[in-house]
């Protein structure tokens, strides 16, 4: 109760400012890779206007990344979409997961799901299905701000920068999210999804299309879940006198 209690009483601006300063790590990590983006577009025929504003708008390293592979593989403006909105469909039970620990009414809790992303969801996630609205929106903030200047960086000034494999920039994000992974593996319960999912994507890697073994092995994470879960977390707001 006393918990409960502290935790209401800390401000907004708080817990904003305390996801600014957990996500600053993703969000250097962010900002090289965005870089390696802003390359890999210029060389693909994207102008530097037109990868900043794909970065502002559509915010997503994987789906980016594939959308622009194809296009530079010379694949066509619908194959690049698909992929990328193949890629992103996994935030749809992402939001819907962390949709009742946010405040306000639809349009506004829908508005706020705009920024989730996979670090500052797993980041903000309070182990028992309810999830730290103001950290998770402080990390993304961060994130958003370093892509997109890293994405201009790339576009602007990458032929300055080098080869970004050469440099091992591919790298970062994996053990970044490798990180986030093993810093959730506390039960047994969080292991045995860890390792089913990561068994669903090795098989479908070899022969499913881009973005699919992804999708599929995030269905891995439905094990993850309990009606207990949600109820508790449900409970805790109601408690805090917290809209749902």
């Amino acid at each position: 109760m006393l918990a409960r209690t502290a935790r209401s009483r800390v401000p907004r601006s708080e817990g904003f400012r305390r996801g600014l300063r957990q996500g600053a790590p993703f969000a250097v990590a962010g900002f090289i890779l965005a870089a390696s983006f802003g390359i890999l577009a210029d060389e693909a025929g994207f102008s530097e206007i037109a990868a900043i504003v794909m970065s502002a708008i559509v915010f997503a390293g994987s789906a980016q990344f594939a959308s622009v592979t194809i296009i530079a593989a010379g694949g066509g403006a619908g194959a690049a979409v698909a992929a990328a909105s193949l890629m992103n469909s996994r935030f749809l039970p992402m939001s819907a997961a962390v949709g009742p620990s946010f405040t306000g009414g639809p349009l506004k809790r829908a508005a706020k799901g705009q920024a989730v992303i996979d670090a500052s969801w797993a980041m903000s996630s309070r182990g028992d299905g309810s999830f730290d609205e103001h950290l998770l929106l402080g990390a993304s903030a961060i994130a958003y701000v370093t892509w997109v200047a890293g994405t201009a960086v790339g576009a602007i000034w990458g032929d300055k920068l080098g080869d970004p494999d050469a440099l091992g920039l591919d790298a970062i994000f994996p053990a970044f999210f490798f990180g986030l992974l093993l810093n959730e593996l506390r039960s047994r319960r969080a292991r045995g999804v860890a390792a089913l999912g990561a068994g669903i994507a090795l098989v479908l890697v070899p022969i499913a299309p881009p973005g699919m073994p992804v999708l599929v092995a995030s269905i891995a994470s439905l094990v993850g879940l309990t009606r207990r879960a949600r109820a508790e977390a449900l409970e805790r707001l109601e408690a805090e006198g917290e809209p749902r």
